[in-house]
Protein backbone atom coordinates (compact mmCIF):
# COMPACT_ATOMS: atom_id res chain seq x y z
CA UNK A 1 0.00 0.00 0.00
CA UNK A 2 1.15 3.55 -0.73
CA UNK A 3 1.56 6.13 2.09
CA UNK A 4 2.38 9.73 1.95
CA UNK A 5 4.50 10.28 4.61
CA UNK A 6 5.63 13.82 5.92
CA UNK A 7 8.53 14.87 7.51
CA UNK A 8 9.73 18.09 10.09
CA UNK A 9 12.32 20.09 11.07
CA UNK A 10 15.61 18.29 11.29
CA UNK A 11 13.88 14.96 10.18
CA UNK A 12 13.15 16.59 7.36
CA UNK A 13 16.57 18.18 6.39
CA UNK A 14 18.50 14.54 6.84
CA UNK A 15 16.20 13.22 4.45
CA UNK A 16 16.17 16.33 2.09
CA UNK A 17 12.71 16.31 1.43
CA UNK A 18 9.41 17.41 3.31
CA UNK A 19 7.11 14.88 1.68
CA UNK A 20 8.07 11.48 0.30
CA UNK A 21 5.90 8.65 -0.75
CA UNK A 22 6.60 5.11 0.02
CA UNK A 23 4.93 1.70 -0.18
CA UNK A 24 4.73 -0.40 2.92
CA UNK A 25 3.25 -4.29 3.38
CA UNK A 26 -0.50 -4.69 3.83
CA UNK A 27 -1.31 -4.46 8.07
CA UNK A 28 2.00 -1.65 8.47
CA UNK A 29 2.01 0.55 11.43
CA UNK A 30 3.00 3.64 11.94
CA UNK A 31 6.26 2.49 13.22
CA UNK A 32 6.89 0.26 9.84
CA UNK A 33 6.94 3.18 7.93
CA UNK A 34 9.44 4.64 9.98
CA UNK A 35 11.51 2.28 9.31
CA UNK A 36 11.34 2.06 5.81
CA UNK A 37 12.79 5.44 6.35
CA UNK A 38 15.48 4.54 8.65
CA UNK A 39 16.84 1.94 5.99
CA UNK A 40 16.78 4.26 3.15
CA UNK A 41 18.07 7.29 5.27
CA UNK A 42 19.80 5.84 8.42
CA UNK A 43 20.86 9.26 10.62
CA UNK A 44 16.78 9.72 11.31
CA UNK A 45 17.34 5.91 13.19
CA UNK A 46 19.43 8.79 15.86
CA UNK A 47 15.68 9.98 16.61
CA UNK A 48 13.66 6.63 16.92
CA UNK A 49 13.42 6.62 20.29
CA UNK A 50 11.76 10.43 20.85
CA UNK A 51 9.61 11.32 17.29
CA UNK A 52 6.33 11.54 17.75
CA UNK A 53 3.72 10.87 14.71
CA UNK A 54 0.50 11.58 13.07
CA UNK A 55 -1.99 10.13 10.98
CA UNK A 56 -4.17 12.11 8.70
CA UNK A 57 -3.30 15.78 10.98
CA UNK A 58 -4.12 13.31 14.31
CA UNK A 59 -1.47 12.62 16.81
CA UNK A 60 -0.70 8.63 16.91
CA UNK A 61 0.90 6.05 18.29
CA UNK A 62 3.80 4.25 16.49
CA UNK A 63 1.50 1.52 16.81
CA UNK A 64 -1.33 2.90 14.81
CA UNK A 65 -2.45 0.97 11.95
CA UNK A 66 -2.00 2.15 8.46
CA UNK A 67 -4.30 2.06 5.49
CA UNK A 68 -3.37 3.04 1.83
CA UNK A 69 -3.62 6.34 1.37
CA UNK A 70 -2.84 7.69 4.80
CA UNK A 71 -0.73 10.64 5.48
CA UNK A 72 2.10 9.70 7.78
CA UNK A 73 3.69 12.73 9.52
CA UNK A 74 6.94 12.58 11.67
CA UNK A 75 8.05 15.51 14.41
CA UNK A 76 11.25 15.87 16.00
CA UNK A 77 11.44 16.10 19.39
CA UNK A 78 10.91 20.05 20.35
CA UNK A 79 13.33 21.89 22.80
CA UNK A 80 12.17 24.91 24.37
CA UNK A 81 13.82 28.30 25.51
CA UNK A 82 16.96 29.25 25.82
CA UNK A 83 20.04 29.12 28.83
CA UNK A 84 20.42 32.59 27.99
CA UNK A 85 16.76 33.83 28.52
CA UNK A 86 16.69 31.03 32.06
CA UNK A 87 19.97 33.18 33.33
CA UNK A 88 18.33 35.84 32.71
CA UNK A 89 15.16 35.69 34.99
CA UNK A 90 17.18 33.45 37.46
CA UNK A 91 19.18 36.67 37.57
CA UNK A 92 16.27 39.11 37.64
CA UNK A 93 15.08 36.86 40.75
CA UNK A 94 18.15 37.12 42.69
CA UNK A 95 18.29 40.72 42.29
CA UNK A 96 14.41 40.98 43.19
CA UNK A 97 14.89 38.84 46.62
CA UNK A 98 11.97 37.11 44.94
CA UNK A 99 11.19 33.46 46.36
CA UNK A 100 8.20 31.74 44.37
CA UNK A 101 5.41 34.45 44.53
CA UNK A 102 4.64 36.12 41.05
CA UNK A 103 4.16 38.96 41.91
CA UNK A 104 7.68 39.38 43.73
CA UNK A 105 8.61 37.74 40.46
CA UNK A 106 6.74 40.66 38.86
CA UNK A 107 7.66 43.46 40.68
CA UNK A 108 10.85 42.14 40.52
CA UNK A 109 11.17 41.94 36.94
CA UNK A 110 9.96 45.70 36.33
CA UNK A 111 12.98 47.32 39.32
CA UNK A 112 10.96 47.45 42.39
CA UNK A 113 11.02 45.83 45.18
CA UNK A 114 8.55 43.28 46.17
CA UNK A 115 6.34 44.47 48.98
CA UNK A 116 7.16 43.26 52.75
CA UNK A 117 4.12 42.73 54.94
Amino acid sequence: MLVKIRLFARLRELAGASELSREVPDGSSVRDAWNVLVAEYPPLGDYSRNISCAVNEEYARLTAALKDGDEVAFLPPVSGGSSIRTSATSEARKRSGAQGSPRARVSGVRGRSPRVK
